[in-house]
């Protein structure tokens, strides 16, 4: 009996491959003659670049930027082994983990920090940018990235408007002349975990603002502010971001980096898998196991256990998807490839606590699993 064992990370708790070697703790507690394949995934939000640096052979820098709330924050970065492909995850440096839930309101936080991870990679010469965009703690359309970059954007009495999602709503023009020359030399690919547009019901604001602290209210908000963006995009850069599928990620970082640094998006699941050879793992699998730390309606954007799934599917595997926590619309998951779905939880605890027994929990949880699936003569 073969598994592959390819969760992501969990956010704010553990990373993708310390996710695996719990699962695979437990799959082998129960069934010690299966042959197990650690393939720790990411889908461009948290944990990618650990897979496309580390992965790869590649070096880490770190860096002191703005964070969401503009204060000083430490980001890691990094080169792939191929030593000319710089890796930008904007969890990093604008990440929801940044901000304490206490101060969460994507109206005010910016993405400033991410577009001087980006600065700081051209100066040095690297001329293929990866931006990994999800895990945000932002929804201001990549606004911040782009000063970070040079460009201006405009109230109707040419001063700069606000930071933040909200500051949208004055946005009158956007002068980009002063773009960073380097970005015109290079090639950036962005890394996106949803399909999402920019504005509407399945936009940035309406589906990811209440998980970054927007209310109702916040959220209507700041969807109108991101489409006086796109207005403004299409009027002076002659660029139609709006619908452009991907472009909600990262709080509309997708739009903003197609509109500012000539980014082409792709599934960042997609890439993940490239990079590891994902098909060939799966070569004789009778079971892929996944993980995620919350899944909801949002997980079917493509983020990565809807990927994983998508493959396994081509390899007649079954793929069960462990889970931190189950919100609404999760039961979608069953039509885009998943077999079974089991939260990990084994009582009532706080959020907190859930976090600090991760490993534990997903341990436990793999092993029940197996040991229900062996009742049933799997693998026999």
């Amino acid at each position: 009996m073969k598994i592959v064992i390819a969760p992501q990370s969990f956010k704010e708790s553990v990373s993708a491959l310390a996710a695996a070697k719990a699962i695979q703790r437990g799959v082998l507690a129960a069934a010690p003659e299966a042959e197990t394949v650690l393939a720790p995934v990411a889908d461009g939000g948290n944990g990618t670049l650990d897979v496309l640096v580390d992965g790869t052979g590649g070096q880490r820098f770190k860096s002191v930027v703005t964070g969401p709330l503009s204060w000083p924050e430490e980001a890691a970065w990094g080169v792939m082994g191929d030593g000319r492909t710089a890796v930008v995850e904007v969890a990093q440096a604008s990440g929801l983990a940044l901000v304490p839930p206490s101060r969460r309101d994507p109206r005010i936080t910016t993405s400033r920090g991410a577009g001087q991870l980006m600065a700081e990679a051209l100066e040095r010469g690297f001329t293929r940018l990866i931006v990994c965009l999800g895990g945000t703690g932002t929804n201001d359309g990549g606004a911040g990235m782009a000063e970070a970059l040079g460009v201006r954007f405009l109230d109707g009495d040419g001063r700069n408007i606000p930071e933040g999602g909200a500051g949208l709503a004055h946005l009158h023009r956007i002068d980009a002349s002063g773009l960073r020359p380097r970005l015109a030399d290079a090639t950036v690919i962005a890394a996106v975990d949803v399909t999402n547009p920019l504005c509407g019901p399945t936009g940035a604001s309406a589906v990811f603002g209440p998980q970054k602290g927007a209310g109702k209210g916040a959220v209507e908000e700041l969807d109108a502010a991101l489409l006086n963006l796109a207005q403004v995009v299409h009027r002076d850069l002659g660029m139609d971001v709006l619908d452009v599928p991907g472009s909600g990620a990262g709080g509309g970082l997708g739009a903003g980096l197609i509109a500012f640094a000539g980014a082409r998006l792709t599934p960042g699941i997609d890439m993940i898998c490239e990079v590891l050879g994902f098909d060939d793992i799966l070569e004789g699998a009778d079971l892929v196991i996944t993980g995620e730390g919350r899944v909801d309606r949002s997980t079917i954007y493509n983020k990565a256990p809807v990927g994983v799934a998508a493959r396994a599917q081509k390899h007649n595997a079954a793929t069960l998807l462990l889970a931190g926590k189950l919100g609404p619309g999760y039961e979608e998951l069953y039509d885009h490839g998943i077999s079974g779905i089991i939260c990990i939880s084994d009582g009532p605890m706080s959020t907190a606590r859930s976090l600090t027994r991760a490993e534990e929990l997903l341990e436990a949880a793999a092993q029940r699993t197996i040991r229900l699936l062996m009742l049933r003569g799997f693998g026999g």
